[in-house]
């Protein structure tokens, strides 16, 4: 005992009891770090208390004397020897740990938060249960609920009943309007999707394989669309890839029978749409339209309004039969030469020469996109629709990034003053040659960066210029004299004529007037008897 009079004092002295009065100890912390409950023991034996309470144990034991826990000390303590106060009162500590079960430095995950066998406060806490999170990705799609499932099944046994070799092309329009629900024109394309061998028909277990199956049926209806449309070794849609619908559209159309009769405008129509189609919706330019810029377009809406619409020149976006004749018809006019290509000197007379020449030579320079006519100098009806798109409709996303390439001569992400001053001046000389009353340079550069409000006003960037709702009318400004003069003279009658229909765009109106024009035209009516002023009053910007 010699050793236990000098050692555990020494280190009693220095030791607060208190400071071993711990909440918690989480069993996971014991059994990653057990030398814990070991220092946690060994501080405990080095107590005063602690010696006293051996020490008295060991004398009974010696006198032979019976030992006694019910008061947590021994017949021959001192009625002061109180055991630390991290014990509870009438708990006392075992003599010595005789098995794993006692001792603290054996205690085993998972006893509860209770206290231990020991009588210590220490609690040990079980570990929180695992939130068990439901699985939200599936690579091949969702799938289908048992229930949904089974009412999907019994249409389709109704739709296929009696037809035991399947279903024939004519007859599976009823699948894909009320069972995939998608435009009746995407029927052809979907049948021959599923008749991969081409048989001519589409059996009940073929069609539950590839629709339900597979996981198509939970798709939203882009994914549907972009799966059933694009070639199965691409991951992307190309212009080739809508023509299949286009054909059935032009053929069960009520809007688009008068066309029959003329498969050469069917052609050209058909050609149209999927040029609009990639000018809105393809963001990137490159001629391969992803999943991603499906979803975010509005080309999904415009197919299903075209299904339901019986009169196709209500179908704004794309679709439009008087659109494409205003295209058509413009293209025309331009191409006198009739080769189906049209150079500068051509489009120089668009909109009556409204078009400067040096913003002609960077679009002939194919700076804000290549051409496809593969002729050098020569613009195709493709880059055309792009471009008569670009113009008339200021307002949009695609012919704001199409003008924006045009003015920024050096290509480096910014316009500065001095480009925008290099395509000004030649408006203002075109004013002085029309002896009208210029507007000088620096009072032009302060409208614009009143317009625009960039956030660096020594130069305006894309993002200026996307987020001003204004900014078409900067770039008529700076090429386009007559959108220019009808902003400087604008109506306010027009201007709350446009405002009255929010949902049409610029490019709406212009093809609506448009169309009016060469209509009367058509008819030998006189085409400047009021029409003209209004077509070029309907040129300026709506507010």
């Amino acid at each position: 005992m010699g050793e236990m009079d000098v050692e555990p004092w020494k280190y009693g002295a220095c030791l607060d009891p208190e400071l071993l009065h711990l909440a918690e100890v989480s069993p996971l912390a014991l059994k990653e770090n057990p030398q814990i409950a070991e220092q946690l023991y060994s501080q405990w034996l080095s107590l005063p208390e602690t010696v006293r309470l051996v020490k008295s144990l060991m004398d009974d034991a010696k006198a032979g004397m019976p030992l006694n826990f019910s008061n947590g000390v021994g017949t021959n303590a001192a009625t002061g020897n109180a055991l630390p106060a991290m014990f509870p009162v009438g708990s006392a500590p075992p003599l010595s740990p005789r098995s794993s079960s006692g001792s603290p430095r054996f205690i085993k995950r998972g006893l509860g938060a209770g206290p231990s066998s020991l009588g210590s406060p220490l609690k040990l806490v079980t570990e929180p249960e695992k939130e068990v999170i439901p699985q939200f990705y599936f690579r091949n799609g969702r799938p289908l609920p048992k229930e949904l499932k089974m009412q999907s099944l019994e249409i389709i046994a109704q739709i296929f009943s009696g037809k035991l070799d399947g279903l024939q092309i004519h007859e599976f329009k009823t699948v894909t309007k009320e069972i995939c629900k998608l435009p009746t024109f995407f029927s052809s394309v979907l049948f021959r999707k599923i008749d991969a061998e081409g048989t001519g028909f589409v059996k009940r277990d073929a069609f539950v394989a590839y629709w339900m199956n597979s996981n198509m049926m939970t798709m939203d209806t882009a994914a549907q669309v972009f799966n059933i449309l694009k070639h199965s070794d691409r991951s992307y849609l190309i212009q080739e890839d809508f023509k299949p619908i286009l054909r059935e559209l032009l053929a069960t159309h009520p809007g688009l029978e008068f066309l029959q009769g003329t498969p050469e405008f069917q052609d050209r129509y058909a050609e149209t749409v999927i040029y609009r189609i990639f000018y809105y919706v393809n963001r990137s330019g490159n001629g391969h339209l992803t999943l991603r810029e499906l979803k975010r377009g509005n080309l999904i809406a415009a197919m299903q309004h075209a299904d339901e619409e019986e009169d196709i020149n209500k179908v704004l976006r794309y679709f439009s039969y008087e659109h494409f004749y205003v295209i058509y018809c413009k293209f025309w006019e331009l191409d006198t030469d009739h080769d189906f290509l049209i150079d500068k000197e051509n489009l120089i007379k668009y909109g009556n020469h409204a078009l400067t020449y040096r913003v002609v030579e960077r679009i002939f320079a194919e700076v804000p996109r290549s051409f496809t006519s593969k002729v050098e100098g020569k613009m195709g009806y493709e880059d055309f629709v792009y471009f008569i798109q670009a113009e008339e409709d200021k307002s949009s996303e695609p012919s704001l990034e199409y003008w924006f390439k045009c003015i920024d001569l050096d290509g480096n992400g910014i316009i500065t003053p001095a480009e925008i001053q290099f395509f000004y001046e030649e408006q203002l000389h075109r004013m002085e040659c029309m002896t009208q009353e210029p507007v000088l340079f620096e009072d032009i550069l302060c409208q614009i960066v009143d317009m625009v409000a960039p956030e660096n006003e020594t130069h305006f960037t894309l993002s200026d210029i996307k987020a001003c709702k204004l900014s078409g009318n900067v770039f008529n400004i700076l090429f386009n004299l007559n959108k220019f003069m009808a902003f400087e003279a604008r109506d306010p009658f027009l201007i709350r004529q446009e405002r009255e229909n929010p949902t049409l765009t610029q490019w709406d109106h212009f093809a609506h007037k448009e169309y009016i024009r060469l209509s009367m035209e058509e008819d030998g009516e006189d085409a400047s008897n009021g029409s003209g002023d209004v077509w070029e009053e309907s040129v300026e910007a709506p507010f």
